[in-house]
């Protein structure tokens, strides 16, 4: 498995985490295990360096398995929650756990005709940030409340997100619901967890922060992983994906 990541431009950041690429070279199929880690995604694939299919993907809050065929490569826009509102432009509620089929011409992909990752990532960032240049200003409490999460990777209370946002929480919560089909409070503790993975990776099997003890720290990687954090740092056979691709310190 190959796998690699670009940043986005700087005034992409609050929207866009990372791209990324992954591309399976052999003549079987690849098996991995994926967990919930806060963010969704648009889906580019190619094989043997035709485009087959475009997919947006929803959050996820439980993990899933995913195989990837052979001479396959699949380049990804991992989003952040912002870009519900100033790019895809849709509630992504009714795909969580899920992904749809875009077309091909989502983004004018099927005309990038280049056979180099920079320049599709290149490409990506401009057509991105035209997208948010064109966009009318939105709901500066929806603005406040996504970015405010983000930088604290979901670690503060919902109160502090209704206060930061001058908004009520039972007004965020029908938003969260409607919009990403979960609730703020779930979906904190996905972010919170996620942001451990890590830190799991590295022997580190004690929570620096988020959560008030060992005991609570386990039970909240095992409720969106399905496993404890021993068992994700042996990480068998390289079956979890998102923990193969971390770097040790």
């Amino acid at each position: 498995m190959i796998y690699s990541q670009q940043q986005p431009y700087q005034n992409l950041r609050d929207y866009i985490r990372c791209y990324w690429k992954i591309e399976n070279k052999k003549e079987n199929v690849q098996q991995y295990t994926i967990f919930p880690d806060g963010f969704f995604d648009l889906l580019i694939c190619y094989h043997n360096d035709n485009l087959q299919n475009v997919f947006l993907s929803g959050l996820w809050n439980h993990k899933t398995n995913v195989i990837i065929s052979p001479e396959t490569t699949i380049y990804g826009v991992q989003f952040r929650l912002l870009a519900v509102e100033n790019i895809i432009q849709e509630h992504i509620s009714s795909l969580l756990n899920k992904i749809k089929r875009l077309d091909k011409t989502y983004l004018r992909i099927d005309e990038y005709h280049e056979n180099n990752d920079y320049c599709l990532f290149e490409y990506l960032n401009k057509c991105l940030l035209s997208c948010i240049e064109e966009q009318k200003i939105i709901d500066s409490r929806k603005s406040v409340l996504l970015k405010s999460i983000n930088q604290t990777k979901g670690n503060k209370t919902i109160e502090y997100y209704s206060q930061q946002a001058n908004w009520s929480k039972r007004q965020i919560n029908r938003y969260f619901q409607s919009t990403f089909g979960l609730s703020l409070k779930s979906y904190c503790n996905i972010r919170k967890g996620a942001t451990t993975y890590s830190q799991i990776k590295n022997g580190e099997l004690y929570p620096e922060e988020g959560y008030f003890d060992q005991s609570h720290f386990i039970k909240g990687i095992k409720k969106i992983t399905g496993f404890t954090p021993s068992t994700l740092l042996k990480n068998e056979n390289d079956r979890f994906l998102q923990f193969s691709i971390i770097k040790n310190k």
